[in-house]
């Protein structure tokens, strides 16, 4: 049994802690300060590895930097065998690198070198990446740079959003990670060094990200919805009004000479004129109100067909 010291922050990491707590001793799990959020954004509200943390009795950590002295020597206080990372949210630096015997370990949820960085799983969507997966790599200074201990393949579904997909590769990076670990702190694995020309980089997402460019193509576009559910949400702009595209499908084949952004018609159902293509609206939701179905949509909306969305 392990002595760990575990860090992350988001539900992706939360899944990880769980199991990492029912087969070694976790010393703390160290994690983002609470957040404001909910309605209004009054209330302060804990990361989900703070809350799986505490319902397993393991001491938190809510330090707002590890470049801190004084966060690193509490670290250094608790002499783990070794760090798990999972979505932490800061960078390590060379001091707590350094300080457990048998590295720093993170579970990235990519197969590196590819999709490197703060958002690998939209990333891959957006790139019609055929799968994905969970790579355990032993951490260097670099961002997502570490040699490879391990690697497992995860399928990317045609309906997949970020938010189903995470799911599951969190549940492969927890599995695999039971697995690797025991093995590595017994000198079984051999770190593998990255090959720096397959390298691509998936950077922190933004709201902006989200803006849908009708001139793209309808299938880019679709992946594009996918992609950023549930956050940050592919939107567009009605009269002003900002709506948000939550579940639409690519009709590739669809021909006509609208501008792109224009609602047409389409056989199944209402659509968007795009680049090349249109886009079937399925699950919209206008700011302020529920996610609701196209047809509902439209029909609070007169002369809807041949409105011009922005981009």
């Amino acid at each position: 049994m392990a002595r760990i010291i575990f860090m992350g922050t988001p539900e992706f990491a939360a899944t990880i802690l769980e199991g990492l707590v029912v087969h070694h001793e976790v010393l703390a799990a160290v994690t983002q300060p609470d957040q404001r959020g909910g309605r209004g954004r009054k209330a302060l509200l804990p990361p989900p590895v703070k809350v799986a943390a505490m319902a397993h009795g393991v001491p938190v950590m809510q330090p707002k930097s590890l470049r801190r002295e004084s966060a690193i020597a509490a670290l250094r206080e608790l002499r783990p065998d070794v760090i798990v990372v999972a979505a932490f949210g800061q960078i390590l630096r060379p001091a707590v690198l350094a300080l457990p015997p048998h590295g720093c370990l993170n579970v990235h949820a990519s197969l590196l070198p590819r999709h490197r960085g703060a958002a690998p799983v939209a990333a891959a969507i957006l790139a019609g990446d055929a799968e994905t997966g969970v790579t355990i790599m032993l951490m260097d200074e670099g961002v997502d740079t570490g040699a490879i201990l391990a690697q497992r393949a995860v399928s990317i579904a045609p309906t997949d959003t970020t938010g189903t997909l995470t799911a599951r590769l969190a549940a492969t990076g927890r599995d695999l990670l039971l697995e690797t670990l025991p093995r590595w702190l017994v000198g079984e694995v051999a770190p593998q060094p990255q090959d720096e020309a397959r390298a691509t980089y998936a950077p922190p997402l933004t709201r902006e990200d989200g803006r849908i460019d009708w001139t793209r193509p309808a299938v880019e576009i679709a992946r594009m919805v996918r992609a950023f559910d549930p956050w940050p949400g592919a939107h567009t702009t009605v009269s002003g009004n900002i709506l948000k595209i939550i579940q639409a499908r690519a009709l590739p084949d669809w021909r006509g000479d609208a501008t792109p952004g224009t609602v047409v018609r389409a056989p199944e159902g209402l659509a968007v004129a795009t680049g090349e293509g249109a886009l079937l609206l399925e699950i919209v939701q206008p700011a302020g109100k529920r996610p609701m179905t196209c047809q509902a949509y439209a029909c609070g909306q007169r002369d809807l067909v041949g409105t011009v969305l922005s981009s």
